[in-house]
């Protein structure tokens, strides 16, 4: 794409924020005269047809005015945005929200869930905090039938992992309960890390449950876990791109199935991204579910330690500023709280 000239840019976000607040096309007359641009309307037209041309503008019908495009909003986020700040009753508002709450992360996670939706008219996404390196707690082998083995794993938080192995020959349950013990000895408070780092003696069957435990702790390491509060979904519902079933069909089975929002979340915000905030918009060419949708995350929390996820979904014409202004401001709120709790 050719550089935008300045004027193309001031066109461009003119016709964004116009159809941010209307949701509807926006014609050259309607622009000239409402923000008293000091140009012909044709001048506008032929510019607008740029920028058409370019990718960053389409034309719903053909009389109709021009609406922006998924990469028309990502290259106003990421160009021509300038940053923002809450104003300051409403981040005082917040703040004395907060204040009033007793040490309930609970309670904390659904208030920042219920200010998020309410201020920005989007679904809200929060994640509870999790511990950045999971923590091996308790170990069990069951013997069940002939040669199988049920291990059942344990990881600080509540986390459990189940699976069942063929071992070679048949291990009676007192010698499943020693090799069980021996794990818990060897592991015991240890994270992912120091796991992997391990190489002890073992026979070939505590091999298969070493790797094991391994695994499956390294994968709980890279995975969401824990509570995911949703609120507001009903805000996203009731915009117009969604009056058609099969957007909002596309839209609610990314919310309500948690693999798939678990994927996205996971996929989506950096991992050393705590206190900055993600844009993607129209899913970004990887999540055709979310093609009418932009998602604004960030992390909160200590890094290294423990953190958490929080964010809005909402129709990619959403008000990119205030609403990035919003989830930064939480994610401080909450990383702040963490950092007391922890």
């Amino acid at each position: 794409m050719e550089p935008l000239t300045n004027r193309q840019k001031k066109i461009l976000s003119l016709i964004i924020h116009e159809h941010i607040a209307t949701a509807e096309p926006v014609g050259s007359s309607r622009l000239v005269k409402k923000f008293s641009v000091d140009l012909s309307s044709a001048t506008v037209r032929n510019e607008m047809a740029a920028l058409t041309e370019a990718g960053l503008l389409r034309q719903p019908h053909t009389s109709a005015g021009r609406v922006p495009t998924e990469e028309g909003y990502r290259y106003f986020v990421r160009q021509l945005m300038h940053e923002t700040s809450l104003p300051p009753t409403i981040r005082a508002t917040i703040n004395h929200q907060f204040s009033q709450m007793n040490s309930d992360m609970k309670k904390w996670m659904r208030l920042a869930a219920s200010v998020l939706a309410h201020h920005t008219n989007s679904a809200s996404i929060i994640t509870a905090p999790q511990a950045s390196h999971p923590v091996f707690k308790h170990l069990e082998l069951i013997a069940t039938h002939g040669c199988q083995v049920l291990g059942i794993l344990v990881i600080e938080g509540g986390e459990i992992h189940q699976q069942i192995f063929q071992m070679e020959e048949p291990i009676s349950q007192e010698d499943l309960s020693v090799m069980a013990g021996k794990f818990g000895q060897i592991f015991s408070r240890k994270n992912v890390k120091d796991t992997l780092a391990f190489q002890p003696p073992l026979s070939v069957s505590e091999e298969k449950i070493f790797y094991w435990v391994s695994r499956e702790m390294a994968r709980n390491g890279q995975i969401l876990t824990g509570e995911i509060i949703l609120n507001g979904l009903t805000n996203v519902l009731a915009e117009p791109e969604f009056s058609d079933s099969e957007e909002a069909r596309r839209t609610l089975k990314m919310l309500e199935e948690r693999s798939l929002l678990q994927e996205l979340l996971a996929e989506t915000i950096l991992p050393e991204a705590i206190g900055g905030v993600q844009v993607l918009i129209g899913g970004e060419g990887n999540w055709d579910d979310l093609r009418q949708c932009s998602v604004i995350l960030s992390k909160y929390g200590i890094p290294g330690l423990a953190s958490g996820m929080l964010g809005i979904l909402g129709p990619v014409r959403m008000s990119y500023g205030y609403s990035i202004s919003l989830v930064r401001h939480l994610s401080g709120l909450l990383s702040d709280f963490v950092n007391e709790q922890w």
